[in-house]
């Protein structure tokens, strides 16, 4: 290799933080693509997403974990144990805070399971768009007493304020490595998993606070049609009766609804026509039953 060569560089990054923090918004403003799901909603990623960033002399491969919070049902169990299985198996971990949220119980939890952690941690502070600078120097020397970060970066995951001056530390503490996936991908995960994602994202816009995070999104079928249009089947899974009442909506008004939109963002991600067809089914406290779970694609012994 020539002297003037740079060094390709690689690794993992997981980001960690409390549910609405901004993780899903900062993946997806870096890979430049939407493959996390965002919502107002705490606790919407459910699954650690793979996003792929590929640059001319490095790979940063970043994992987004469910928010951390203290679990109510089986389902957060599993969310709470993804989140935390991954700080030893990574090269960096970025701890992301809301810069309008006081330093609470939350916080401090996680700042507990970080003791004794022999990776990197980045405290990223984000959403600075929406306080003043002065509130910034007071929200670092408070966390600065209480973890020994390797760095401490300020960032609006939204308006894009600094991320790039992120992405340039973290390659710095990224070990020379290969290039894990190739330069065109994104993501890890498999189309349908990003297909019920996007599907469960309109669920959850469009119904508001009148259904619960017990939403589930199955791919049962996806066809490629002669004329090259793909039709996709999937089944909405609620645990009430009344929950499917609101999904369906007065004359089907909201599922079709749901349906729009969702295709909207399947027809950007594939790149082809997207015929698609929802219907919703009961499984009453599908969240506590372990077959269920696993059935939905939520699987433990995969992490």
């Amino acid at each position: 290799m020539n002297k003037n060569e740079k060094r390709f560089k690689s690794g993992f990054i997981t980001i960690i933080g409390r549910p609405n923090v901004g993780k899903s918004t900062f993946l997806n403003h870096v890979i430049g693509q939407k493959i996390a799901i965002m919502s107002d909603k705490a606790q919407t990623t459910r699954n650690t997403i793979q996003g792929v960033l590929t640059m001319d002399d490095a790979q940063l491969v970043f994992i987004d974990t469910p928010g951390i919070h203290k679990p109510k049902h089986r389902l957060g169990d599993f969310m709470v144990k993804v989140a935390t299985n991954t700080l030893n198996e990574v090269d960096l971990i970025l701890y992301m805070i809301n810069a309008t949220e006081e330093f609470g119980r939350g916080e401090q939890f996680i700042l507990e399971k970080l003791t004794g952690v022999n990776t990197d941690v980045f405290l990223v502070i984000n959403k600075i768009d929406l306080i003043h600078p002065d509130k910034l120097i007071e929200i670092i020397g408070q966390y600065k007493d209480k973890y020994n970060f390797a760095e401490i970066i300020p960032i609006s995951a939204l308006q894009g304020n600094n991320v790039d001056r992120l992405l340039e530390v973290i390659k710095e503490y990224m070990p020379e490595g290969p290039q894990y996936y190739p330069s065109d991908q994104v993501t890890d995960h498999p189309e349908r998993f990003i297909i019920a994602e996007l599907i469960r994202e309109k669920v959850l816009h469009l119904t508001r606070e009148e259904v619960p995070h017990s939403v589930a999104v199955i791919i049962e079928k996806i066809d490629k049609r002669d004329n090259g249009t793909l039709h996709i089947m999937a089944a909405i899974i609620v645990e009430r009766n009344s929950q499917k009442g609101i999904v369906i909506g007065k004359q089907g008004k909201m599922l079709k609804e749901i349906g729009r939109r969702a295709r909207i963002d399947i027809e950007n991600l594939l790149g082809s026509k997207v015929f698609l067809e929802l219907w919703v089914k009961v499984q009453k406290d599908w969240r506590d039953k372990v077959n269920l779970l696993r059935e939905f694609g939520y699987r433990e012994d995969e992490y």
